[in-house]
């Protein structure tokens, strides 16, 4: 489970086995009140999120986007695609 950022009181990563066929390009994001998993392709978007309230998904995929290129870089070094 690499970890990709701590931002706040979030933080992103993939699992190593992301399922086979394996998933398009995703994050998953924890904290103390719930997980999501943002989609990076086709487009950045919401894949399912228990816990967190609208504000804090607008946050978190805020910081999705600001780090984009850094995560689909993790990404493809890992799975090596």
């Amino acid at each position: 489970m690499p970890l990709l950022l701590r931002h706040g009181p979030y933080k992103f990563f993939f699992y190593s086995n992301e399922g086979n066929p394996r998933e398009p390009i995703h994050v998953h994001v924890r904290s103390s009140k719930g997980e999501a998993k943002i989609w990076l392709e086709p487009t950045i978007g919401l894949a399912d999120s228990f816990g967190f309230n609208s504000r804090e998904l607008h946050a978190i995929i805020k910081i999705v986007i600001d780090n984009r290129v850094a995560f689909e870089r993790a990404w493809r070094d890992h799975f090596g695609n």
